[in-house]
């Protein structure tokens, strides 16, 4: 929890607003986004400043690439926030704006994905919804002055509005990321079985599930873990993203080494694990501070869903 420590110290006094979550117009994105397939990548780098991430960039041309060219989405259906000049600033408005303009008019058959690219932290939870006690978050570029985004905020505004129909897949690469949409079930890759994530606190009661459509998750890391930024899966080595890195590669690989054989969740999880297990000296930058680990990468990507469904099915966005 150092790094945590490090990146809350920048968030204290009035900012405080990282303990509330809010709703937010949706004017900045007004055009109505096409039906079918939409996308919504956020990648923060944080430049200039401490705790600034160097693979946030060749992620964000990862994935953007691999739903174009694998997943067919066409070009004006994604929604990118990103520090470069043509896309708005992943701000913690732009961001809630792109929520909103990512679950505008979904109809049954919509595809829907959020990415994101950057920081994440935990705090003690005020709800008493959480299993651990803990809200987990993603930090927006100016998260300093304007807070962070906590996993409810984004459950309310993703996950319990899906009808039936509608299937949305969050791919979230930051620390901390393991429950961040707050899904009621978490698959156990020792027991290849779903675990229960519903709050205990028989005082609340929350719906973490849909209205009908489907929620899948897949995060970075478990809760308490952090997840790296880092070279060592680039063949050109370019800063990365550690998990965006091997799912891309997983996901394309699979793709070309299955002989036109579907690419399932569980062949996408193995193949993550496989390679995070193997890679045992690593640079990283770890959230809040940079300085280089020469040891193992620590973290367990996780898979977790509004529902139970077979890890065998095909994945497809």
């Amino acid at each position: 929890m150092a790094e945590a420590k490090r990146l809350l110290s920048y968030n204290n006094g009035k900012k405080n607003s990282v303990n509330r979550y809010r709703t937010s117009g949706s004017s900045s994105f007004s055009e109505q986004p096409p039906r079918g397939k939409r996308a919504l990548l956020c990648c923060v780098s944080y430049r200039n400043q401490k705790f600034e991430l160097k693979g946030t960039t060749h992620d964000l041309k990862n994935m953007r690439s691999l739903l174009v060219e694998q997943f067919r989405f066409p070009l004006e259906s994604i929604l990118i926030l990103a520090e470069k000049e043509r896309y708005s600033p992943p701000t913690r408005k732009n961001i809630e704006d792109g929520f909103q303009w990512l679950m505008r008019g979904i109809q049954p058959g919509d595809s829907l994905v959020f990415y994101f690219s950057g920081h994440g932290l935990r705090q003690r939870g005020l709800h008493g919804d959480e299993i651990d006690g803990y809200d987990e978050t993603i930090c927006p570029l100016d998260f300093q002055t304007n807070g962070m985004i906590l996993d409810n905020y984004i459950n309310a505004t993703l996950v319990r509005p899906l009808i039936r129909g509608v299937t949305l897949h969050a791919i979230i690469d930051s620390c901390h990321s393991g429950t961040v949409l707050d899904l009621p079930l978490v698959y156990n890759m020792n027991t290849r079985k779903w675990d229960d994530n519903s709050p205990r606190n028989e005082e609340s009661s929350c719906n973490k599930g849909t209205n009908g459509g489907k929620a899948i998750s897949i995060s970075a890391c478990q809760d308490y873990q952090q997840a790296a930024d880092t070279s060592a899966f680039s063949p050109e080595k370019n800063m990365t993203g550690a998990m965006t890195c091997i799912f891309v590669r997983a996901v394309k690989g699979g793709a070309a080494s299955n002989n036109g054989k579907k690419i399932t969740y569980q062949g996408i999880l193995d193949h993550m694990h496989q390679s995070l297990n193997q890679e045992e000296k690593v640079s990283c930058v770890g959230a809040g501070f940079r300085r280089a680990l020469r040891r193992k990468i620590f973290q367990d990507p996780l898979l977790s869903s509004s529902e139970e469904f077979d890890t065998e099915t095909e994945f497809k966005l």
